[in-house]
Formats: C-alpha cells, sequence, structure tokens
C-alpha cells in the first residue's frame, strides 16, 4: 500500500484540499484509496466529504479511542463511504485532545509495565492499529490529513506513511518555509527515527509575479519534485467548501459552463497523483481511459 500525509506547519496552505483532490484522482485511476482524517477543525476533509455526522457525539467510537487503546468496535467499522469513490476515517472532537490521551497512556502503560524500561512508543500507535485492522490489504493507496500543529497527530501520521507531500504558498509566508524545507524534514526524521521521503511540492496560488517566480527558484534549488503549479483557484476551492466535494465534482456538477482554467487545475491534480503513484512504486497499466472529461 502506498502511504502518504499531506504535512504543513502552517494552516491556510490547501493542505486539505490537496490531499482530497489527490485522492480522488487516485481512484478515478482505479485504485482502492482510504482517507485518514486527523484534523479537529470543523473545516476539515470529513466535513467536505460530509461524513462527519458523529464527531460531536462523545460516547461514539472515534480513532483517538483505538490509538490509547480504549476501542469500542472495530476500526474498519469507523471508514464511511463516499459518492466519489474514496473511504474516510473521519475525524471526531476527541482529536483535539489526542496528545494529551496519548501523554497519559504512556505515563499509565509504562508504570505498570513489569519491565522498569519499557517505553511507549507513541509515534506508533496509528501505525500498530492500521496493520491490526488489515487496512493494507483492503487498499492500494492511503492519504492522511494531520492538522498543521497537532504534535502527536503529526508524528503519527508520518510514522504510519514515511512519505509526504508538501503544498507550499507562493507568498511572504510561504518563503519561510521554503527556507527551512529540508531542516523540517531532517528535524522530523531525527524525532521520529524513521526516513521521510518528500514525494512532491505542491506551489500553489501561482500568478506570475516576480516574488513568485523568485520563491519557485527557491523551491527548485530544494532539489525535491515539483511535477506541477498550481494557479489562484479562489472561486473553484470556495466551490468545493461550499458545495462538500472535490474539485472533480464542483467541476462537473456545479459548474454552469466550462472554464478552461479549471479544467487545467483538474488535470494538475491528475499530474500530481500521477506522479505520487509512480514514486510509490504503482505503474498503471492503461492511463488513456482516465483522461479529464467535464459535461457541462
Amino acid at each position: 500500500m502506498l502511504g502518504y500525509s499531506v504535512y504543513s506547519e502552517a494552516g491556510g496552505v490547501a493542505k486539505t484540499t490537496t490531499a482530497a483532490n489527490c485522492a480522488v484522482a487516485h481512484a478515478r485511476h482505479g485504485l482502492d484509496v482510504l482517507m485518514i482524517d486527523l484534523d479537529p477543525q470543523n473545516a476539515s476533509l470529513s466535513y467536505l466529504f460530509d461524513v462527519d455526522q458523529d464527531r460531536a457525539e462523545g460516547d461514539a467510537d472515534n480513532l483517538v479511542r483505538h490509538l490509547i487503546g480504549r476501542p469500542r468496535g472495530k476500526l474498519t467499522d469507523l471508514i464511511r463511504e463516499t459518492d466519489e469513490g474514496v473511504d474516510v476515517l473521519p475525524t471526531h472532537n476527541m482529536h483535539e485532545k489526542l496528545t494529551e490521551l496519548l501523554l497519559k497512556t504512556a505515563e499509565i502503560e509504562e508504570q505498570t509495565h513489569g519491565d522498569t524500561n519499557y517505553e511507549f512508543q507513541k509515534h506508533s500507535q496509528l501505525l500498530t492499529v492500521l496493520q491490526e485492522a488489515g487496512i493494507n490489504e483492503q487498499y492500494d493507496v492511503l492519504v492522511i490529513d494531520p492538522p498543521a500543529n497537532g504534535e502527536q497527530a503529526q508524528n503519527n501520521a508520518l510514522f504510519a506513511t514515511r512519505n509526504v507531500v508538501i503544498p507550499v504558498e507562493l507568498s511572504g509566508k510561504g518563503e519561510q518555509s521554503v527556507r527551512g524545507l529540508e531542516e523540517v524534514v531532517e528535524g522530523l526524521e531525527a524525532t521520529l527515527e524513521v526516513n521521510i521521503g518528500v514525494l512532491a511540492l505542491l506551489p500553489f496560488k501561482y500568478e506570475g509575479t516576480n516574488d513568485q517566480k523568485h520563491y519557485l527558484d527557491e523551491l527548485e534549488e530544494t532539489g525535491f519534485d515539483m511535477p506541477v503549479i498550481v494557479g489562484k483557484r479562489s472561486s473553484l476551492m470556495e466551490g468545493c467548501w461550499r458545495e462538500q466535494c472535490s474539485a472533480f465534482r464542483y467541476i462537473d456538477e456545479y459548474r454552469d459552463r466550462r472554464r478552461d482554467h479549471e479544467v487545467k487545475t483538474l488535470e494538475q491534480y491528475d499530474e500530481l497523483a500521477r506522479h505520487i503513484e509512480r514514486e510509490g512504486g504503482i505503474q498503471l497499466e492503461d492511463t488513456s481511459q482516465n483522461e479529464i472529461e467535464v459535461e457541462l
């Protein structure tokens, strides 16, 4: 199974829309895709695909209960199907306390364990839970959307997938992340003691200004792959959130006329997904049937 997390240290950088549209593109290629939403904010992946109905139910089983060893059912029972061909393991309000709960669980496990040298592996709980549920045997692709500032959510996502796709805003704010990108990856590897592959960088909101061209030059110097550059698509992205769907479905079902620049954006998400698949060792035999078609 190919797994990756859509990673960013900052919010508001199209992290969730990148995850959603790449996942739908994978599904359009005929792959079985599971998305895991680790972000507790309201504007989350679960909201975008309209599978967050139980997020406020305090007694409901959810992923966090499984991560701390207090499940109330099978993990696979939490997975929700969507009409866009991807499955989602949705978020829950308990995700806000994931770091706190994992630290408490670690303390209890270490104090009550017979071996005084025992250390509870906080970073590996998600991977363990997924493996025990046989997720790697059920899906071709796993896409995880962790919060930008959730320590244990990010750590567990990266430990489980070992790969990242990084959206980068082409602005002054984005420049700061560009400068420290290599150091960030090295720091994550040191913390988690695993190798992390950067499958792709995704520059977005590109309008061709001199400053943005400068930022692109800096991105190229990192040596990371940058298969596509997405332009500023405010109307398209706002429409996706309003109608709770991917860009593929929004253009196909909610636009009254064809807009070539938006169709190009779909083609870019498709190209990005193909690049990720190749990097992950997935070779699709027939690609002609997956060409972007928009019926208006």
